[in-house]
């Protein structure tokens, strides 16, 4: 087969067809299936954008508490990975509760018997990946209470997703307003095309393997600090700024340096990120000193940016205001990317699911920069 020359990094190459949502970079919009993602999230539950991916349609309001009332009752945990948990907290102590989940995620998947999606019709894969999904933030709010010395709280079937999520990790019933706010960051950022967890999952679905290996392989794709490791770091920038009177001289320094903003640029967008204007007017929504220095960092980093980096356009990203919400929310930082990770599983089993219809294994090549072959093996010498 004669290879094709791609850009760095797949950019722009377009590598498989999907029916479940696009981003549109130069225009600043992205949607799941026929809806704006955007408007999705301020109009509608999660619940109604996880049947929209899983069954491809928003539900009625019949459909809706059947299908929260189904996936509300497999949050729950088999014993065998319940009484698992604490040796994973105890060993992801460290690296936390992202990393954890990997492992978590795997027993998961052995206890379940999980087997190849190659060898079970779509029927079972639809009801494997409702089923992971549903347990992830019982997963991951458990791994951070033991973590911290506490007792993870069991799920109550009672609450809807985002608001059993807060409970689940803090012990405590969230108000409506912050369970409201946390529901719209989280159905803001269950897809987002094809980025890198999303196309890792896809590569290892291709190869027929089960659920959970293709999810642990997005997972670590997700954690790393340019995919979805960032919006704690965004939120240590405005630590690091500390005052208004020094966001001038830090940013123009750090640009000077050739050091990246955190929260700042995206590879496909080339105007403002949607996911960001609809947080930061969440953000807004709560108010205080927090979100207005944030509003005035985004306005002075983009100035000096626009000014040191002319005719590049470099907005907030996703991670800059989503840190400020989860924050004002009371989200502790090492929850952040976990946090994501609890919506973005949702989109990856859609991902993995659409995938696996193809039988077709994802295989590119690579050019080899080596040292001319072939040559003498030498012999070892005494």
């Amino acid at each position: 087969m004669p290879v094709t020359e791609v850009p760095r990094g797949l950019a722009g190459v377009v590598v498989t067809d999907t029916a479940l949502g696009d981003v549109r970079g130069t225009e600043g919009f992205y949607h799941y299936r026929q809806y704006s993602a955007v408007e999705l999230a301020q109009s509608r539950t999660f619940e109604d954008v996880w049947h929209l991916m899983s069954r491809g349609f928003l539900p009625d309001a019949a459909q809706r508490a059947a299908f929260a009332a189904e996936t509300a009752a497999l949050r729950h945990l088999p014993a065998e990975v319940r009484d698992a948990l604490p040796g994973i907290a105890r060993a992801c102590a460290v690296s936390g509760p992202l990393a954890g989940l990997r492992t978590a995620l795997s027993l998961l998947g052995a206890s379940a018997g999980l087997r190849p999606l190659y060898d079970v019709d779509a029927a079972r894969r639809t009801a494997d990946a409702l089923a992971t999904c549903a347990a992830v933030p019982t997963l991951l709010t458990a791994l951070h209470r033991l973590g911290q010395g506490l007792e993870p709280v069991a799920p109550r079937d009672d609450l809807p997703y985002a608001a059993n999520y807060l409970y689940m990790l803090t012990g405590a019933e969230p108000d409506a307003r912050r369970a409201r706010a946390i529901e719209r960051y989280l159905v803001s950022t269950i897809d987002h095309g094809f980025n890198a967890s999303t196309f890792t999952s896809r590569v290892i679905a291709s190869t027929g393997a089960d659920l959970a290996a293709c999810l642990c392989g997005a997972i670590g794709a997700l954690s790393g600090p340019l995919h979805g490791g960032a919006p704690s770091r965004a939120l240590d920038t405005l630590d690091a700024i500390g005052t208004p009177d020094r966001i001038g001289p830090w940013v123009r320094e750090r640009v000077l340096a050739g050091d990246r903003i955190m929260g700042f640029g995206h590879p496909v967008y080339r105007t403002e990120d949607p996911r960001s204007r609809m947080l930061r007017e969440i953000a807004q929504e709560f108010g205080g000193p927090l979100v207005e220095f944030a509003v005035e960092v985004e306005r002075q980093v983009e100035a000096i940016l626009a000014e040191l980096k002319p005719g590049r356009e470099l907005h907030t990203n996703v991670e800059f205001y989503a840190g400020v919400v989860m924050e004002l929310c009371g989200l502790p930082r090492e929850m952040f990317t976990p946090t994501f990770c609890s919506a973005r599983v949702v989109g990856w089993s859609a991902n993995i699911l659409e995938q696996a219809e193809d039988t077709k294994i994802i295989r590119p090549a690579a050019r080899y920069v080596g040292p001319p072959p072939p040559q003498a093996v030498p012999a070892v010498l005494d």
